[in-house]
């Protein structure tokens, strides 16, 4: 078997474990225990939780039990094996280089991943670098959450009217409508992993 087909081999099951997870989660949601829901459904206990960990392929008049003690349509058992899940693999030294407001102050930001759909929050990672050649640039501002951690050299970063030293290890949440960025770069070079939720 290929590297590539390791990695796009679906499990045989995936079909019993994406209705066991949908199974569960609507029990959950309605605080319904497993003996409860098995004595509604008319299964045992055991069957049930065969059936939410995917051990066994629950027959069409398991579903109609299940989907009637729990109140909803059958179909909604298949809802995670339709959607499409989506994944993205950036190799080392192959983020996408692009540019944002810092660059012109020398910042290099490689973009670590991205996510096409429009159900989820809009994420953006980042590994940015700045060397001898960057310029302190403490005046970004932008909506969101923002999220840094540093991963090499040492940093006067600024959050507003506050200041914080930052070394190898540390990280920095803050909103980033606020003023920030590099105030004093202390250790060159500085590599820091910067993670952005945008508001939609």
């Amino acid at each position: 078997m290929s590297e590539s087909e390791q990695f796009t081999k679906s499990p045989e099951n995936s079909l019993e474990l994406a209705i066991g997870r949908q199974i569960r989660d609507f029990r959950i949601r309605e605080e319904i225990t497993v003996a409860d829901l098995a004595r509604q459904a008319g299964l045992s206990v055991s069957m049930l939780s065969k059936v939410e960990n995917g051990l066994t392929s629950p027959s069409l008049a398991t579903l109609n039990a299940l989907s009637k003690a729990l109140n909803v349509p059958v179909t909604s058992f298949f809802r995670m094996y339709e959607e499409i899940r989506e994944a993205t693999v950036v190799r080392s030294g192959h983020g996408l280089t692009i540019e944002r407001q810092g660059t012109r102050a020398g910042h290099q930001y490689q973009l670590l991943g991205h996510h096409s759909s429009d159900n989820s929050p809009r994420v953006e990672p980042y590994l940015i670098t700045l060397t001898e050649k960057s310029e302190v640039f403490p005046m970004f501002q932008h909506e969101g959450i923002e999220f840094i951690y540093m991963l090499e050299g040492e940093v006067v970063y600024r959050h507003a009217n506050k200041f914080y030293r930052l070394k190898q290890g540390d990280s920095l949440y803050f909103d980033p409508d606020s003023p920030h960025g590099p105030e004093e770069l202390v250790t060159l070079p500085i590599v820091f992993l910067a993670i952005i939720v945008g508001r939609k």
